[in-house]
This record gives C-alpha cells, sequence and structure tokens, in this order.
C-alpha cells in the first residue's frame, strides 16, 4: 500500500481508526431528533403518523435517506483531494445562482432566495456555505499564504465578502449573517484580534445609538479608546516610541471609524432596513411593543420554552405546539418544540450535542496535519456555532427574528444536504490523513 503522500510502506489502517465516528453518530443523533422533533410540531394538522409522506415528517425522512446516500457517496466514492481542485469552479458557479436567483425566483415573504424544481425548492445560499469553506481553504493553505499581507487580506475578503453581498441582495439577511463567523478561522490563522475588537465595537455602538443618542456612543466610545492607550503606555517602555506611535495611530483611526459608525446608524436604520427588520430590532431592543404582530412569534416561542419548565410537559403533550400558537414550529422555531415537550433537560441535551460536535470538529481540525483540513474544520465549526448562536437566541428573545435554520434539526432539504455535505466532506478530509501511517 501506499501512503497518502504516494511513499511506500505504510497499510490502510481500516474505517475502525481512520472515521471519526464520534461525528457520525452525533450527526446521525441530532438528525433523529430533528425528524422526531417536526412530527412533534406538525402531528396535530397534518399526518397521521410519522411516516406520512405527504405531511413534513415523511417528506423529511425522505430527506433524510437521500442525505445518508450522500454521506456515503462522500465519504467512500469521492476522492477527498478534488474538494481543494474542484473549490474555485464550485465556488464560481454557486456564486453565479445566487446572482441567478434574485431575478427568476418568486417572492417568497420578502425573499427572493428560492428556486423552484416542480415539487423540490433548492435555496443556493445554503450551498455556498460549503463553496465558501472550500476556497478559503484552497486559498489560506497555500505555503506563501499570509493573513498580514495586504493582497491576501483583500482575497480572503473578496471570498467571504461576495456571496455575502449577494444573499444580502435576496433579502435573506440571516444566511448573510453567518458569514460573519468566517473571521473566526481568519482569526486562527492569523488576522490580528484588533479585526474581532472593531466588529464588536461596531455591533455595540450601533445598538447603543439606538437605545441611547449619539453622544453616550461617543462617550463610550472615547472612553474605550483611552482605556487602550493607557494600557498601552504602561506595558511598553519607554523606548519602544514605534509601538506607542503606531498604537496612538490605530486608535485614532478606530475612533474615526467608530463616529462614523455612530452617525450612520440613523441613516442605515430608517434608509437600509427593511421595515420588518426595522419593527423586529425594535421589539427586541425593547424599544417597541408589538405582542401582536412583530413580536408574536417570540412570545409565544418563550411562552412555549418556558411552560416545559424542567422536565417539559412529555412527547406530542405541549399545547402551544399541538394548537399551532408558534408559526414556523417545525423550521426557525423548532427549538421551542423541545424546550416545551422536553423541557430544561431536553434543550441542554440538545445543546450539549451540538456544543459536542463543534468541539470535536476543532479537536480534529487542530490535530490535522493538512492546513487545508484545519481550516475547512473551522470554516465548518463557525457556521455550525453562527446557526446555533443566532437561532436558538431568535427563540428565546435575545436575537431578532431573522429566519435561519437550526442545523440537522429544522425541516427542510437544502438545509439537511448542505450541513450533511458539509460536514462529511471534513470527515472525509480527516479520515484520508488518518488512513495511513
Amino acid at each position: 500500500m501506499l501512503k497518502a503522500d504516494g511513499m511506500p510502506g505504510s497499510f490502510d489502517r481500516g474505517l475502525g481508526k481512520t472515521v471519526d465516528w464520534w461525528l457520525v453518530g452525533c450527526y446521525f443523533l441530532l438528525v433523529l431528533i430533528g425528524w422526531v422533533i417536526i412530527y412533534a410540531s406538525i402531528h396535530s394538522t397534518e399526518p397521521a403518523s410519522i411516516f406520512d409522506w405527504s405531511a413534513r415528517s415523511g417528506k423529511q425522512a425522505i430527506w433524510i435517506l437521500t442525505a445518508v446516500l450522500l454521506d456515503v457517496f462522500i465519504l467512500f466514492v469521492i476522492n477527498p483531494r478534488l474538494w481543494e481542485v474542484l473549490s474555485p469552479y464550485a465556488y464560481i458557479a454557486v456564486f453565479f445562482l445566487l446572482v441567478l436567483v434574485i431575478f427568476v425566483s418568486k417572492d417568497v415573504k420578502g425573499s427572493h432566495s428560492w428556486f423552484e424544481l416542480g415539487p423540490v425548492k433548492f435555496q443556493p445560499a445554503e450551498i455556498s456555505k460549503i463553496t465558501t469553506s472550500l476556497v478559503l481553504a484552497t486559498v489560506m493553505s497555500k505555503p506563501t499564504f499570509r493573513m498580514t499581507n495586504r493582497k491576501h487580506f483583500l482575497s480572503v475578503a473578496a471570498i467571504v465578502g461576495l456571496p455575502m453581498l449577494a444573499i444580502l441582495g435576496e433579502s435573506e439577511t440571516g444566511s448573510a449573517l453567518v458569514y460573519v463567523g468566517f473571521i473566526f478561522p481568519l482569526y486562527r490563522e492569523g488576522l490580528s484580534g484588533w479585526w474581532l475588537f472593531m466588529l464588536g465595537m461596531t455591533i455595540l455602538l450601533f445598538i447603543l445609538t439606538l437605545v441611547t443618542s449619539w453622544w453616550v456612543s461617543v462617550a463610550v466610545l472615547f472612553a474605550v479608546c483611552l482605556v487602550y492607550i493607557v494600557q498601552v503606555l504602561r506595558t511598553s517602555r519607554r523606548e519602544e516610541h514605534a509601538l506607542r506611535r503606531r498604537a496612538f495611530f490605530r486608535t485614532l483611526l478606530a475612533f474615526a471609524a467608530g463616529v462614523m459608525v455612530i452617525f450612520a446608524t440613523g441613516f442605515v436604520f430608517e434608509h437600509v432596513l427593511q421595515d420588518h427588520q426595522r419593527k423586529r430590532i425594535e421589539v427586541l431592543l425593547g424599544l417597541k411593543e408589538d405582542p401582536a404582530g412583530v413580536g408574536y412569534n417570540v412570545r409565544q416561542s418563550m411562552i412555549a420554552i418556558g411552560s416545559g419548565g424542567f422536565s417539559g410537559k412529555g412527547f406530542l403533550q405541549g399545547t402551544q405546539t399541538t394548537y399551532g400558537f408558534v408559526p414556523e414550529q417545525s423550521t426557525d422555531f423548532i427549538f421551542c418544540t423541545v424546550g416545551e415537550e422536553w423541557g430544561f433537560l431536553g434543550c441542554l441535551v440538545v445543546i450539549l450535542l451540538y456544543v459536542f460536535l463543534i468541539w470535536r470538529i476543532l479537536n480534529d481540525a487542530e490535530r490535522s496535519r493538512e492546513a487545508f483540513t484545519r481550516i475547512y474544520g473551522y470554516c465548518l465549526a463557525s457556521c455550525l456555532f453562527m446557526h446555533l448562536f443566532i437561532n436558538i437566541g431568535m427563540t428565546i428573545g435575545l436575537m431578532p427574528v431573522i429566519g435561519i435554520p437550526l442545523p440537522l434539526l429544522s425541516y427542510g432539504g437544502s438545509s439537511l444536504w448542505a450541513f450533511s455535505m458539509m460536514l462529511f466532506i471534513f470527515i472525509a478530509l480527516d479520515r484520508q490523513e488518518k488512513k495511513y501511517f
């Protein structure tokens, strides 16, 4: 047998030692939990049984079976090396679809993001997370790549920014927001922590300006910058004049950028955001009360989760679920079914499964010898984290309602296929490294 790099003298270690079965098992457990929850969320209105093929639970079963076949194909048939070779072409093709769907798709709740092929709907925004991750891994894994190089930095910014802008053009704010998570693999590969700080300050100043006033935001910004300068002066030596000048110049730029964000907040809020987006942010921040309108979904979701108590009302016993008080309960708000019927314990189990899944991906990525596998693993973990954080935050009133599925649990073929592909590409890459010794 040959090694992965073509060197003789090693043996195939077999499936038992090369496939991360903990990841595979966690994946199947989440998918099966999602299938059961989907049935629970619709059992009072649609199906006679969980296998009713005309209902969402039956359709999800079909999507699960096809996803498993896809997983097997990715893991055992496709050469993992092809993903790096084909990634630029796949990225360009999916970006073309992202732009095309804006002009040819129907308006679905204000969004132009779905291709309809007969009874099947396809959302290219889901697949774009895979192609963006693969291209980032391809570009950043080159031996000559340096995050501190301006051209290299601009190249990865464009790779992330182009599909993000196209998705914003589709009015899919939730899917576009997931792309913010790509800052974490960039940080892992050498991006300055200053960019994380700037992102956090931008969000803080935007919210603070909406909730209070512009002068309060300017005062907070000035205080933060002053604390940073004082800290630099205390920790640097007097001889390090270049360091102090650089820190002062960077702080000055940050202050100027922060002031621009503060005074642009009103314009962005009033003229860039759509009406329903403004209302959702106002309800989230407590600027307005609209329990029967924009705030209805979140209010009913929080009632459902809160009523579950410690151990839940029991399977198929949730009143909020049974009587359909929460809209989109099998998709965007599926987590509230977990809270109502399985209670705090059920929510904790589901969240811990996600935490374990993300931790295992990061652990395998860090142990990888190939930079491509490591970077792709961090991209995968970041996408899962952003979906988890936004979706659960949305159902408990900590995030605005922006329409984003819970990975592997929510109803829908596009999301299930995309995350299944994304995960098993990583498992296949990880297996390829472990296959020979």
